[in-house]
């Protein structure tokens, strides 16, 4: 049997639609696999009774095709599905890890992410490696066509999950078809920064680099409330907040030592709009671990 821990992670950033994402010190899922004649997948946990079993529509089942390696596969969810978290990523980067272990296929992470964003066609419709690239490499990761650049950044990280329910598709149904210019420059501006914010583990950096006037506008409407937990937790001390990959959780930059105000400033402000909600008080960290059993 192979083991692994699959973290949780933020894609998007705000100006990096589709380009960059994170890897979460927590929440992760925990997979077990075991060579088999054919793939059976059981899921537990954060949502498990929303999952698909059926390994052709399940991220990890996808992968094990993919991979030519059939095993029982025991997912043990510790992301909730349709959070913005990177659920299904976490699935399929973890369940392409273990099974790259179990049968000693030598692939390299970076070979194993291509892999896994076919698992991600499963859960979304199409492969995008924008949440299982930090899930697999851990840090900050930045996804450009075929080319994957990696960051090792150090910062605390606040994110805030309500109890709403948002699909990847539903959120890039509402994504305008077009941008302009000033728009185009305005991103590409915002991205810049927080790259550099990265490079330097400077959260004032990356919070000003989370700023975006084409994506982010358009998915906060799906999010009740949004307004009200981004004041909160910008006046209880982040430097920045976004939407968490498609939503509905938020994310937030908060200055050190900021990370328990601002986590209990978001819940509160989505608790007086009637949402019960979880926060993480968490940070950027390391990718997939595996463990021999």
């Amino acid at each position: 049997m192979v083991t692994v821990r699959a973290p949780a992670t933020v894609a998007n950033l705000g100006s990096g639609f589709d380009v960059f994402g994170i890897a979460l010190s927590h929440p992760a899922d925990i997979i077990h696999v075991e060579p088999a004649e054919e793939t059976t997948i059981t899921v537990t946990g954060a949502g498990s009774q929303y999952i698909p079993v059926n390994p052709k529509k399940n991220t990890a089942g996808v992968v094990a095709e993919a991979l030519d390696a059939p095993a029982t596969i025991t997912i043990d969810k510790g992301i909730r599905p349709a959070s913005g978290l990177g659920s299904s990523a976490a699935s399929a980067a973890g369940a392409a890890v273990a099974l790259n272990a179990l049968y000693d296929k030598e692939l390299s992470k970076e070979e194993l992410v291509w892999i896994a964003a076919k698992g991600e066609e499963a859960a979304s419709g199409e492969a995008h490696a924008d949440n299982v690239a930090p899930s697999i490499l851990g840090g900050f990761t930045i996804v450009s066509q075929d080319r994957i650049t990696n960051i090792d950044a150090h910062l605390e990280v606040v994110v805030c999950l309500p109890e709403i329910t948002i699909s990847t598709r539903n959120a890039r149904e509402v994504l305008p078809k077009s941008l302009d210019l000033d728009s185009h420059v305005h991103t590409v501006g915002s991205a810049a920064t927080l790259t550099a914010g990265m490079l330097k583990s400077n959260p004032e950096l990356v919070g000003h680099g989370l700023a975006d006037s084409v994506v982010t506008p358009a998915r906060t409407q799906l999010i009740k409330g949004y307004e009200s937990v981004q004041a909160a937790a910008i006046e209880s001390g982040a430097v920045g907040v976004t939407v968490s990959g498609s939503g509905p959780t938020i994310l937030a930059i908060p200055k050190k030592g900021k990370s328990r105000s601002v986590a209990s400033a978001m819940v509160d402000a989505f608790f007086s709009q009637g949402i019960q909600s979880t926060a993480y008080q968490t940070r950027i960290g390391g990718g997939v671990e595996l463990y021999l059993d």
